[in-house]
């Protein structure tokens, strides 16, 4: 077996890799870049090298860079992560001529298959099915247009390097087609260094459903089941899950079946997956091959049991697949939900900046239950501009559908990050949402359910019942911790009241509490009583409760007069008053935001790219006003309505932080 790999990659998957390289003895080496000097994936290497500055396309894609790494270090192989180089065939070709082995497909699989026009191709000759669209490469935005025309909109614009959601727009119409085509390109250029585009049919109401090969350099190929991956935003999935809920043995099979042949067809080893788009009668097409370790890849792991990772490694070393097609059997059902370093209040746009507090849940394994999280990130360190916003995937896994969802449910809550905005909330939201619950669902799900972006969750009155119980009940703790440091329960001189209104969400319940050395009784005016038990103490940012024997995490801190509390994708002013602080609370004036309504304000961290407009301009609703980039994403921002503008705050090439002004209006 290898002595030593290394792993060119970042973040996550190089901690991921690192793992099980650990595991089986063999020492790793970590590339990192300037701006991933303290990154975790370099403190658990064995040995790191440095390799430039912080874009990527100045570090991590610079081929000859890695290959002085590997030099240097002596490393016997290299595995490529996702992204970056994993799909680029010149990288396998130079480490093939240095005598390196490379823990993917040959470079002629990632040639054929990798590149995605070219694997349209082969899919046509082998009479897979596939979605119609323009093969050949697109010289210019007109002949986009045109294209786009013949095939019939919507099209999908893609990069055909691409992957991970860069270099893809959806267009509705001609104009849509040549903004698509120009920033797809751009993008492709940055995040692979490679323009080519093409464009295909895009089919309303489609699921994304992906099977998992594993192959050897001896002709044995297996398939590990599917992932559903339906639940997308900008064609970036957000929440994955295995099995489908929608698929059935019949159609699993067959795809599985497709899928091997077509990865035999090219001669492909290594761990792989083939990408479908499925109609609601599970018609099945072909999208894409992608030759290389998939992020969703830890919940195929959890209901198979079998460590992908090593796998792929073993597999580049030589040896023969031990599995066979009748030992892959799927157990329970896992999930996965991607924390993202964006703010889903602001139409999930980036976030950048220093992780304050960053506490993920307990991982576990049990017959009953499991929480996975796989990260590349610490308390302290910094979220950088220049690369992919993913900080973690959180994964669960139960005995059926609904034991993982409830996994993931509780883990969400227990999951405590501050400093960035994060997309925390909204996959909670995913999760109660009675359609996803239902497995009703389609990449259409998050622009259907969410048409005018997420604004938080408004909890059922049931649960703001709960939710109130509890705050009366850990407001008394507070109160009593803060009369006897104060002195004043000294000799019962003081004592904490029982009666209390608690607020929230628009909601007052006025609540009586009988406590005892155990826990708390809330009873509410209406009669109904709530047994509130935990071991919390004033100060923790985590309340773990028991609310009438079932659980209930609540994320907590303090503030004037009560707490914020988050929980489910709610995000809670929780006021706990007496009742005669409560009715002087209800004749305080509202205070009013302040009116930005004639200001474009930056909506995140990033680079201005260009400014489409000068002063003196009268825009139209919906005209491109300036674009701005951020983590490889091109961002175009709009006119909200009619107006002048009469003052640009910035030019082309400068670096604004979140709400800077970059143009007022008349």
């Amino acid at each position: 077996m290898f002595k030593k790999i290394l792993i060119a990659n970042r973040g996550e998957i190089a901690c991921r890799v690192i793992k099980t390289a650990r595991k089986m003895g063999i020492k790793t080496v970590a590339i990192y870049s300037d701006a991933d000097a303290q990154a975790l994936h370099v403190q658990m290497a064995d040995e790191a090298v440095h390799i430039g500055p912080a874009p990527a396309n100045q570090s991590y894609i610079v081929i000859d860079k890695v290959m002085a790494a590997i030099k240097e270090t002596g490393a016997e192989a290299v595995h490529p992560g996702y992204g970056f180089l994993s799909e680029n065939a010149k990288f396998a070709e130079a480490l093939e001529a240095a005598g390196v082995a490379f823990i993917g497909p040959p470079k002629g699989a990632i040639e054929k298959m990798g590149d995605k026009i070219t694997s349209k191709k082969i899919a046509q000759e082998a009479k897979v099915s596939t979605v119609p669209g323009h093969m050949g490469l697109i010289e210019d935005a007109e002949e986009a247009v045109k294209i786009s025309k013949e095939i019939g909109y919507p099209v999908m614009i893609k990069a055909s390097a691409g992957g991970g959601g860069k270099g893809m727009r959806i267009a509705w119409d001609d104009d849509g087609a040549r903004e698509g085509f120009q920033s797809s390109k751009n993008e492709a250029a940055s995040s692979f260094g490679d323009d080519r585009i093409f464009i295909e049919k895009f089919v309303t109401q489609p699921r994304h459903i992906e099977i998992q090969v594993l192959a050897d350099a001896h002709g044995n190929c297996i398939y590990l089941g599917e992932r559903e991956c339906s639940i997308q935003r900008r064609q970036q999935k957000v929440i994955e899950e295995a099995p489908s809920p929608f698929l059935d043995e019949k159609t699993r099979k067959a795809m599985g079946e497709q899928s091997c042949a077509l990865a035999q067809a090219v001669g492909y080893t290594s761990a792989g997956t083939v990408e479908f788009i499925v109609d609601g009668d599970r018609n099945f097409y072909f999208l894409e091959m992608n030759t290389r370790l998939q992020v969703e890849h830890p919940v195929t792991e959890l209901i198979t049991g079998v460590d992908l990772v090593e796998q792929m490694i073993r597999v580049a070393y030589g040896e023969k697949l031990k599995l066979k097609q009748k030992d892959i059997k799927l157990n329970g059902w896992a999930m996965e939900s991607r924390l993202y370093a964006e703010d889903p209040y602001r139409g999930f746009l980036p976030s950048i900046g220093r992780l304050t507090r960053y506490r993920p849940p307990e991982e576990k394994h049990t017959d009953k239950g499991a929480v996975r999280n796989d990260t590349g990130v610490y308390e302290g360190g910094e979220i950088s501009m220049y690369y992919d916003p993913m900080i973690a995937k959180l994964c669960t896994w139960g005995p059926t559908r609904a034991d993982a969802i409830e996994h993931m449910r509780v883990a969400l809550d227990s999951f405590e990050v501050e400093g960035i905005g994060h997309n925390l909330p909204f996959c909670a939201a995913v999760m109660d949402h009675p359609k996803f619950v239902s497995g009703d669902i389609t990449t259409a799900f998050i622009e259907e359910e969410y048409p005018d972006g997420f604004e938080g969750v408004e909890l059922s009155q049931e649960t703001l019942a709960r939710i109130a119980s509890s705050a009366a009940a850990m407001h008394r703790v507070a109160e009593i911790r803060r009369a006897r440091i104060s002195g004043t329960m000294d000799n019962h001189r003081r004592k904490v009241g029982k009666d209390w209104v608690v607020t929230l969400q628009g909601v007052s319940f006025e609540v009586k509490i009988k406590a005892d050395k155990k826990g708390a009784t809330v009873k509410h005016v209406d009669g109904t009583k709530h047994r509130v038990t935990s071991k919390w103490t004033p100060g923790q940012s985590l309340a773990k409760l028991k609310v009438d024997g079932k659980k209930l995490v609540l994320k907590t801190e303090k503030i004037s007069g009560g707490f914020r509390m988050r929980h489910r994708g709610a995000d809670l002013k929780v006021h706990v008053r007496t009742p005669r602080q409560a009715e002087l609370a209800a004749l305080m004036p509202e205070k009013l935001a302040a009116d930005t309504s004639k200001l474009l304000l930056c909506p995140m961290p990033g680079l201005i790219v260009k400014v489409d407009v000068k002063v003196g301009d009268e825009v139209q609703e919906g005209q491109a006003l300036c674009t701005v980039e951020a983590m490889k994403m091109e961002n175009i921002l709009r006119a909200e309505r009619k107006g002048k503008v009469s003052k640009i705050n910035v030019d082309a090439g400068e670096n604004l932080a979140v709400d800077e002004i970059i143009m007022e209006f008349e």
